[in-house]
């Protein structure tokens, strides 16, 4: 378990920059493709906290995470379209699913980093990144997750950290589209573009400076 409780940390880093206007722009779509099965050695974990290009460069640091892969869940549209997703229209949130070994890293710590890199108490908006793509959700795949998100939730509107409450929505999750190449390993590969330095970079170090003893060596 690790040393700080939720509650702490989201205390000492609840100050977070200010994220700026920049266009991601929109290239030709890739085809979707599947997601493998959990296994005995793997969990697997799908959450939606603003842009995903952000929450993939922060798990893809963390220890115990195999893969983190950018996506699209809870939406009304079979493989959808970047360019879809960002109407609003199809009801999809951008994502990332998480693949992890449990017997490194569990699925409450997972949710301990989730919640302190993006704020949970603004709907369908993550700074400058507006519509309901950008919601805080958890797709929960079983009644554990369900149960251990359900408790953080709790806990974190108990604390009083925020002057509003957490909105997160806690639904199942049904079908999880990868999202077209171009925007896996987004940071890694344009680390110096106007989003990721402004918006991205932001977020890794605060995760790094709060979760020091979890990044991968």
């Amino acid at each position: 378990m690790w040393k700080l409780s939720l509650i702490v940390i989201l205390i000492l880093g609840q100050t977070t920059s200010s994220q700026a206007v920049i266009s991601r722009g929109l290239q030709m779509s890739d085809q979707p493709k599947s997601v493998e099965k959990p296994t005995r050695e793997t969990e697997i974990a799908t959450l939606g906290g603003g842009c995903f290009w952000c929450l993939e460069a922060v798990f893809e640091e963390v220890e115990g995470v195999n893969s983190a892969v950018s996506g699209y869940s809870g939406g009304t549209v079979k493989n959808p379209s970047y360019e879809a997703v960002c109407t609003s229209a199809t009801g999809h949130a951008e994502v990332v699913q998480i693949r992890y070994d449990p017997g490194v890293i569990g699925y409450d710590e997972i949710l301990d980093v989730f919640f302190s890199i993006h704020d949970p108490t603004t709907p369908n908006r993550q700074g400058a990144d507006v519509g309901s793509q950008y919601r805080s959700v958890i797709f929960y795949h079983d009644e554990r997750q369900k149960e251990i998100a359900e408790r953080k939730i709790k806990e974190l509107d108990a604390s009083g950290i925020w002057d509003r409450r957490v909105v997160t929505e806690l639904v199942p999750l049904r079908a999880f589209y990868e999202a077209e190449e171009y925007h896996q390993e987004y940071f890694k590969r344009n680390p110096e573009a106007g989003y990721c330095r402004a918006v991205i970079v932001p977020k890794l170090l605060k995760f790094r400076d709060l979760f020091g003893d979890k990044l991968k060596q």
